[in-house]
C-alpha cells in the first residue's frame, strides 16, 4: 500500500510499504477514507522529532520512521479477537489517544493524559496510508449516512469541544478565543453551541478573521490594529472576559489569555508550545483567576462533536481549504501549509 512516512526533519516520503498485519486482539483495521494534516504533523515536518520517538515507545514499541496521520475517518475491514465495540463494515472516526489503561489518569477516565500516552500517527503508524490498525475501543462509530470528509475533522474539533467542556458552563458568558486556526475555529463553534452569549475571536490573518465570523464569532479583534485587552474590558464594563481559550501556542499568547479574563475567570490553555513564556504568578494569586490545561480529548468528546455535526450546530466544511491525493502530500499539503499558512485551515488527504 502507499503511505507517507516521516524519516526526519523536512523528510516525508510517499512510498510502498506492506499492508498492516491482521489486527491483534482488541484492534480494528481501518480502510482510510480521509485524513487531515494536523499542526502537530507540520511541527514534525519543520522541526521534528518532537513527539516522534527515535527509540521504541514504551507503549507501542514504535519508532521512526513513522507513518503520519491521526485526523481520519474510514471503514472497519477487519477486527481482532475480543472486539465487541465495532463490526466489520462500520464507518468510524478513531480517537488517536492510545493508552495503557492502568495508570492513575487512565483509571480516572482521563486517558488523554495517560502516563504512556501514544498518539496514532506520531508514536504508532497512522492514517496517511490506505489501511491502519488502531485499538478498537478508540473507534467512534459514525451515524448512518455521516459524511466521511466531515468525519475526518471530528478529531481536531473534539480538541475544542473538550476544552469548552473543561471550562464548565458557558451559558450567557463572554468568551475570548485566541487564534482562528482549526482548533480555534472549532472552539468558537463549540463555545457558541454551549450557550456563550458573546464569543470574541482574536486573529491577525484576514482570511482567518473572515472564517471566524463564518464560524460564529460575534466580534473579531486584530491585535495589530487595537489593544485587545482594552477592547475586551470595554465590552465587559471594565471587568474582562469570563473565559478565554488559548489556541495558538506562542510565548506571548498564554499570558494574554490570563490578562483577558476578569477576576475569578478561567483561562484554558489548548495550544502546543515550543518555548516557555515569562509569567507573573501574582496575576493568579492576586485575582483568583484559574488556568486550566487541556490536551486532546476522550471518546466522549468524539460523541459530542458527532452529535453537534449531525444536528448542524457546528460545521466542518468551512474549515476545509484543500483536498489532495496522498502522492501530493508534501508539495500540495505540507509545503502549501508552510508557504500559505494564513489562507489555509485544514487540508485533507485521500489515500486512494
Amino acid at each position: 500500500m502507499k503511505a507517507a512516512k516521516w524519516y526526519g526533519k523536512k523528510d516525508i516520503r510517499v512510498e510502498e510499504i506492506p499492508n498492516p498485519p491482521a489486527p491483534k486482539p482488541g484492534e480494528a483495521q481501518i480502510k482510510v477514507a480521509w485524513c487531515g494534516i494536523c499542526g502537530s504533523d507540520l511541527h514534525e515536518y519543520l522541526a521534528g522529532p518532537i513527539f516522534i520517538p527515535m527509540a521504541p515507545h514504551p507503549l507501542t514499541g514504535a519508532k521512526a520512521p513513522i507513518v503520519l496521520g491521526h485526523e481520519f475517518s474510514g471503514q472497519v475491514v477487519a477486527i481482532g479477537d475480543g472486539v465487541q465495540t465495532v463490526r466489520v463494515g462500520d464507518y468510524v472516526a478513531p480517537d488517536a489517544c492510545q493508552h495503557c489503561g492502568v495508570c492513575v489518569t487512565c483509571r480516572e477516565g482521563r486517558y488523554n493524559v495517560c502516563e504512556k500516552l501514544a498518539f496514532t500517527g506520531l508514536m504508532a503508524d497512522g492514517a496517511f496510508a490506505e489501511y491502519v490498525n488502531v485499538p478498537a475501543e478508540l473507534c467512534y462509530v459514525l451515524p448512518k449516512g455521516f459524511d466521511l470528509e466531515a468525519a475526518s475533522l471530528i478529531e481536531p474539533l473534539a480538541t475544542g469541544f473538550k476544552a469548552v467542556r473543561m471550562a464548565g458552563s458557558l451559558l450567557g458568558k463572554t468568551v475570548v478565543v485566541i487564534g482562528a486556526g482549526t482548533i480555534g475555529l472549532g472552539t468558537v463553534m463549540c463555545a457558541k453551541a454551549a450557550g456563550a452569549s458573546t464569543v470574541v475571536s482574536i486573529e491577525i490573518a484576514e482570511a482567518r478573521k473572515k472564517l471566524a465570523k463564518a464560524c460564529g464569532a460575534d466580534i473579531v479583534l486584530d491585535p495589530s490594529d487595537c489593544d485587545v485587552i482594552a477592547e475586551v474590558k470595554k465590552m465587559t464594563n471594565g471587568s474582562g472576559a469570563d473565559v478565554s481559550f488559548e489556541c495558538v501556542g506562542q510565548k506571548d499568547t498564554a499570558p494574554l489569555a490570563v490578562d483577558l479574563i476578569r477576576n475569578n475567570g478561567k483561562a484554558v490553555i489548548v495550544g502546543i508550545f515550543e518555548e516557555p513564556s515569562a509569567f507573573n504568578f501574582f496575576s493568579l494569586s492576586g485575582t483568583d483567576k484559574m488556568v486550566i490545561g487541556s490536551l486532546a480529548y476522550t471518546i466522549d468528546d468524539f460523541q459530542g462533536v458527532g452529535s453537534l455535526l449531525a444536528a448542524g450546530q457546528i460545521k466542518a466544511s468551512p474549515l476545509i481549504t484543500g483536498r489532495i491525493k496522498l502522492e501530493d502530500i508534501v508539495e500540495k499539503g505540507f509545503d502549501e501549509l508552510v508557504n500559505n499558512k494564513a489562507t489555509n485551515i485544514k487540508i485533507v488527504v485521500k489515500p486512494t
